[in-house]
């Protein structure tokens, strides 16, 4: 039973690790001009993402100094969930 929710947390953990790989993706798509927010399946596709990852990204945006226009909190949830991953998981769970 253990092992089941170990694997779940992981498949949630992996869900949101590409959710935000995705995200980071097409924001570097627009902001060079590749695609455009005027064309309505890549705004239907960034307002779902950005519905997903802003209840994550807005506490550490908090905490982050303001830095222009680099926003570093996606790279800040990577890290955590790479630490829950490898770090805090298993011992957890007693896969160690």
């Amino acid at each position: 039973m253990a092992y089941a929710l170990y694997q779940i947390i992981v498949i949630l953990l992996d869900v949101l690790w590409w959710i935000i790989i995705i995200q980071a993706v097409m924001s570097w798509l627009i902001a060079f001009n590749v695609v455009n927010l005027s064309n309505d399946f890549v705004r239907t596709v960034m307002v779902a993402l950005d519905r997903m990852t802003a209840p994550i990204y807005n506490p550490i945006r908090r905490i982050l100094p303001d830095l222009g226009a680099l926003d570093l909190s996606p790279m800040v949830v990577l890290l955590a969930i790479l630490l829950i991953r490898q770090a805090i998981l298993p011992p957890l769970f007693g896969l160690v």
